[in-house]
């Protein structure tokens, strides 16, 4: 049913100073910024390798300018969706009816560049919060030209997405909703024994939803946490951050063998946010 992790949404105040910040940590600008003129919100996209980044503020009235008021009211700015992208929408909306899950009808989006005339448009399913266990989701299927990564050739860029970090009180839960309703591969189901906790790794296009779940009576919900971006080289990464005055942890072993990292210390980061390099 699903056909990749599509994109990510951050939640953000001022949208100028966010996107000078991602500019200056991917290495290179956004490939879109636009306006989504019904929903009362304008945007920022950065394409990467197996997804996309979306910086998403209030602008005027709106379902969307209400969202993004409501998430940084409430949790302040930061993670606040995830987008799966549908094969087809259709066939999507069918197989939930047949799961005898309530999912609604496809509502159609619209959003128009600052820069120039054209328009991105899509098809979108909005899952409850009841089955998302609380994470803003949105299914989407896009009608017009996706947005396409632009190759960066220099090796301290970011490249990609490695993966995605939920935290969550229910991995149970967690598995029927990301395995069993979305169709997602569980390709790491591991109880961790220094935190007594439990890691989930759920994979979709070479992209990994990392699930921490840690039984807690007093949350009911599940929550987007951090992020781990991906690079070809993190010694040059590190050193070109550094030069830009972004706060960045030293370099060091990965929990995952084979693997460099290093953590943005920077608040402007607005995420707990891992440079990792697998060697």
């Amino acid at each position: 049913m699903l056909k990749s992790l599509d994109h990510l949404i951050i939640a953000v105040n001022n949208l100028s100073i966010s996107k000078e910040f991602y500019s200056n940590l991917f290495g290179f600008p956004p490939i879109w910024e636009g306006v989504h003129k019904g929903l009362g919100t304008s945007n920022a996209i950065f394409s990467l390798e197996n997804m996309y980044l979306e910086l998403l503020t209030k602008e005027g009235e709106g379902v969307g300018g209400t969202f993004v008021d409501n998430h940084i009211k409430n949790y302040g700015e930061g993670l606040a969706g995830i987008a799966f992208e549908l094969i087809d929408i259709d066939e999507g909306l069918s197989t939930f009816m047949e799961k005898g899950i309530e999912i609604g009808e496809p509502i159609y989006g619209e959003g128009l560049s600052h820069y120039s005339k054209k328009t991105r448009t899509w098809k979108s399913l909005f899952p409850t919060q009841e089955l998302t266990r609380g994470v803003f989701t949105i299914l989407i299927e896009h009608t017009s030209e996706k947005i396409l990564y632009k190759k960066e050739d220099n090796p301290s860029n970011i490249k990609r997405l490695d993966h995605v970090v939920i935290n969550s009180n229910d991995p149970d839960a967690a598995i029927k909703l990301y395995r069993d309703v979305y169709g997602l591969r569980l390709a790491l189901d591991q109880n961790i024994k220094d935190w007594g906790g439990r890691m989930l790794f759920f994979r979709l296009n070479k992209t990994t939803i990392e699930l921490v779940g840690k039984l807690d009576s007093k949350n009911d919900k599940d929550k987007l946490w951090g992020l781990a971006w991906s690079v070809n080289d993190i010694e040059m990464t590190y050193n070109r951050l550094l030069n830009l005055g972004i706060k960045v942890s030293e370099l060091r072993s990965g929990r995952k063998a084979n693997t460099r990292v290093c953590t943005i210390e920077s608040n402007a980061s607005l995420v707990p946010t891992l440079i990792i390099q697998h060697i």
